[in-house]
């Protein structure tokens, strides 16, 4: 089985705190950057999955980091550097508590919403008679929130503002930013023969200025249709061929699991663990329109990540 990095531990000079989330891994430094190790864990339903997937951490750093760099120009953004295949290093920001989900397809979530009769979404109301899969008339923004139990839960821009979550200030921006920052994305998806269907955004302030943070456009945080044949499986009401995280989630739920009460994980196997490395370095190469390169380490994973971001820090 090749190498999947599932845990880090690092102790970098000037390091104030580490927060381990589902998949990545931040560090903080000096309460003024930030190291983001995207780790190899995957997570599906709110919950981590038992094994590492080889390379998935390389991947969504890289795509992650490509469009960071191509979006720059519409929004300033927290990267600076990326020391390793599987690290960004960026400045600290102040979190907003949202995350800016954009849909230009009914699908997912908010198609499982709509087929149960609900038809309106954050906020947004929904047009009757629409079918899976089918595009809105023009992208909707449908916003979540962070529950303290740690679940996203949907919010309106109307709650968001008078609950006081983000100033409407600051919420046209951000908003302005994710429908400018999702159009980017979709011109570039379209080159590839992709299309961008839903993605999030995150965004934090600086000394008063607004920038993106987080990772962006990745399998992880969006989903992507193949533009070749949308029309024609629409039409026929079947399933969309997808580039996302969304395999793995029909696996599980064939598989009896959806993180309910009574359920039980099932084993994750190695071939199986390598057949969702393959899918996720077939996203990179289509996403990106390269070679995927994989950093094969013979040694250790970490020492390498170590290695490198001290080099990096030092050289500042």
């Amino acid at each position: 089985m090749m190498q999947a990095l599932t845990k880090t531990d690092f102790r970098f000079d000037k390091q104030k705190s580490v927060y381990h989330g589902k998949v990545r891994d931040v560090y903080n430094i000096d309460d003024d950057l930030l190291v983001m190790v995207a780790t190899d864990r995957i997570s599906a339903f709110d919950v981590v999955l038992p094994k590492g997937i080889p390379f998935k951490g390389q991947v969504l750093n890289q795509i992650a980091a490509q469009f960071l760099d191509a979006t720059r120009d519409i929004c300033p953004n927290w990267k600076l550097a990326t020391p390793d295949p599987m690290v960004t290093v960026g400045l600290k920001c102040e979190g907003f508590r949202v995350e800016m989900i954009i849909r230009s397809i009914l699908t997912g979530s908010a198609w499982r919403a709509y087929k149960d009769g609900e038809r309106e979404l954050c906020g947004v109301k929904l047009p009757e008679g629409m079918r899976e899969n089918q595009r809105f008339p023009e992208p909707i923004v449908t916003p979540t929130t962070k529950a303290d139990e740690g679940h996203d839960l949907n919010i309106s821009r109307e709650e968001i503002i008078s609950q006081g979550v983000v100033t409407a200030e600051d919420y046209t921006i951000i908003e302005d930013y994710t429908r400018k920052l999702f159009r980017r994305g979709q011109e570039i998806a379209a080159k590839q023969g992709l299309i961008l269907v839903d993605t999030k955004y995150e965004f934090g302030k600086r000394d008063g200025k607004i920038y993106l943070i987080d990772e962006i456009h990745t399998p992880d945080s969006s989903r992507y249709f193949y533009a070749d044949g949308y029309e024609e499986k629409f039409e026929k009401g079947e399933p969309q061929r997808q580039l996302s995280k969304e395999f793995v989630r029909q696996w599980l739920i064939e598989h009896d699991f959806m993180n309910e009460p009574g359920q039980s994980m099932p084993e994750i196997t190695d071939t199986y663990a390598e057949s969702v490395s393959d899918r996720y370095i077939e996203l990179y190469e289509h996403i990106t329109g390269q070679k995927f390169d994989k950093a094969i380490e013979n040694g250790d994973i970490s020492a390498r990540i170590e290695r490198n971001v001290k080099a990096y820090l030092a050289s500042r």
